[in-house]
């Protein structure tokens, strides 16, 4: 999405601002740290949280003096509390807005809660969310920060910006998510250069509006997640309980940004509260079919690779998992801790997308499974929730590595589509409804051979010619052909050449005087080497 951008004056400084949404109240929407106008429509989640805020408003949004698309000033010269109150004032003008609400994020919260205490005339309300009235430690106030902890941070800003700076805290549940970290690095090397960001880190430790909260009389909501590990929740919750007649909100989460995570809570908390209505929930429920996805023996790989080969494996693997899932027509969805979830609206797809991610592991040196199951979920924004996401995360556990296993409702749903399955009896899965059949994916895109009637010649074969004609090895490769895999998947699978493949098929051949694939395949269902491993 493409906003115009124009600019505002502020004293001597262009300060740039964007306008969309027509609702019935202005809200000026103040994002905390650092920002960059453009850029934050380029983070899909980051887009949807301001569109459903226009929903409702008539949203604007500016950059700070001294980062984004706003005017660059003198480090000497970045600006107070009282100055950034002026360039919301100068943008307000600008807009022709006489009063609108003010929504500030974590550091935003301080400013947007002097300028409802100054200019009470021009504030219809304050919201703020994972903020603070104080950064540093004090005596009567001992939620702060200590001074070590500042100074670490300080020379964190100066010495790594321009990378991931402090991630894992800010976005814990996309902290592994390439896309993301892209897109945050980005936005932070181009909302302020390292200095700026820095001398405004530690403007922003500096921030002390305790004695400001009691004169706050315009109608405010305080949100903040209770996990948040940027800013401990206490923080907001002292606000809270200062300002007269303050709501406050404590929502469940580790992540500070609000756009990361359950944003959809935070969005109708904040439209309820500036008009009166909450939206009805609206999922959209629909048939789906769920895959999750995981590395198994995460230890041992770590260990075998060491801690630079294992990042790169990892990394290497999510690219395999992202690049699968589209090429399959899925949407990524809240993954697992430790794995990955995706959405597909045909079964078929999900099942062969889980295989080729399996397949795709195995050639970076690591064993991954995948659980495939389809039913009603509901979907809301980005989020996909219910009990078909839960079954799908039961059956993968119970996946060995290189394996894909599917629910019945999934083998039901992929008749005629050349996959086979090999059933694995019945699971009943604590605190989920009902008995659920599981099924092992066959490696390979054709049905078994042996589901065809069998000639005879066939029968009178396969029944005096014992599995122990053959070594451990040729009968490992008997039951692969019995699930239709190619000489060339049974290389990939048994890590051996093609060669070596061709002479094992011929000896299997030779030795139970069989001319065709297809006997083998009947002979092997007989012997059972589809039901238990060969020995």
């Amino acid at each position: 999405m493409s906003l115009p951008t124009r600019y505002a004056q502020s004293d001597d400084v262009s300060i740039a601002y964007q306008v969309l949404g027509g609702g019935p109240i202005d809200l000026v929407f103040v994002m905390g740290w650092v920002t960059h106008l453009d850029l934050m429509w380029e983070e899909p989640r980051f887009a949807r949280f301001l569109q459903r805020l226009a929903g409702f408003s008539r949203l604007i949004l500016f950059d700070k003096r001294g980062t984004g698309l706003s005017d660059r000033v003198p480090l000497h010269a970045l600006p107070t509390l009282e100055q950034r109150m002026d360039d919301v004032r100068a943008v307000m003008d600008a807009v022709d807005s006489a009063r609108a609400a003010l929504f500030g994020i974590s550091e935003g919260g301080p400013m947007c809660a002097l300028f409802a205490a100054t200019y009470p005339q021009r504030t219809a309300a304050l919201v703020t969310f994972g903020t603070y009235p104080r950064r540093l430690r004090a005596p009567d106030y001992p939620w702060g920060e200590a001074p070590e902890a500042r100074d670490r941070f300080l020379e964190e800003c100066q010495r790594e910006w321009g990378t991931d700076t402090r991630l894992a805290t800010r976005a814990p549940s996309l902290a592994h998510d390439e896309p993301f970290r892209t897109w945050w690095t980005t936005y932070l090397r181009m909302s302020a250069s390292p200095g700026a960001a820095t001398a405004l880190t530690r403007m922003n430790m500096e921030i002390d509006i305790r004695h400001v909260l009691p004169a706050i009389r315009v109608p405010t909501l305080i949100m903040h997640r209770t996990g948040d590990l940027t800013l401990p929740v206490a923080r907001s919750r002292y606000m809270a309980e200062r300002i007269p007649g303050a709501r406050y909100v404590e929502l469940p989460g580790d992540d500070h940004l609000p756009f990361v995570g359950d944003q959809e809570t935070i969005l109708a908390e904040v439209e309820q509260f500036l008009t009166g209505v909450r939206p009805a929930p609206d999922p959209d429920r629909v048939l789906a079919t769920m895959l999750v996805a995981d590395v198994t023996g995460r230890a041992e790989a770590a260990s075998r690779l060491g801690d630079r080969g294992w990042g790169e494996a990892q990394r290497a693997f999510r690219e395999v998992v992202r690049a699968e899932v589209a090429r399959h027509r899925g949407r990524h969805s809240a993954s697992p801790r430790d794995g990955y979830l995706a959405a597909f609206d045909g079964p078929g797809r999900a099942v062969r997308c889980a295989e080729e991610i399996v397949t795709g592991a195995r050639r970076l040196g690591l064993r991954a499974r995948a659980g495939v199951h389809a039913g009603e979920v509901a979907v809301v924004g980005e989020e996909i929730a219910g009990v078909a996401v839960e079954l799908a995360t039961r059956v993968a556990s119970q996946a060995q590595p290189g394996q894909v296993l599917v629910s019945n409702t999934v083998k039901d749903l992929v008749v005629g589509s050349g996959l086979a399955f090999l059933p694995l009896g019945d699971r009943v899965f604590p605190g989920l409804p009902e008995e659920w059949r599981l099924f092992e994916l066959a490696h390979g895109v054709s049905p078994p051979r042996f589901a065809a009637p069998l000639r005879e010649a066939d029968n009178e074969a396969r029944v005096t010619r014992p599995a122990s004609v053959l070594s451990p090895r040729e009968r490992e490769v008997a039951r692969l052909l019995a699930l239709g895999l190619s000489n060339r998947r049974l290389a990939d699978e048994l890590a051996i050449s093609l060669g070596t493949v061709e002479r094992h098929v011929a000896n299997i051949l030779a030795k139970l005087g069989f001319g065709s694939r297809a006997q083998v395949a009947a002979w092997a269902v007989e012997q059972g080497l589809l039901t238990s491993p060969p020995n």
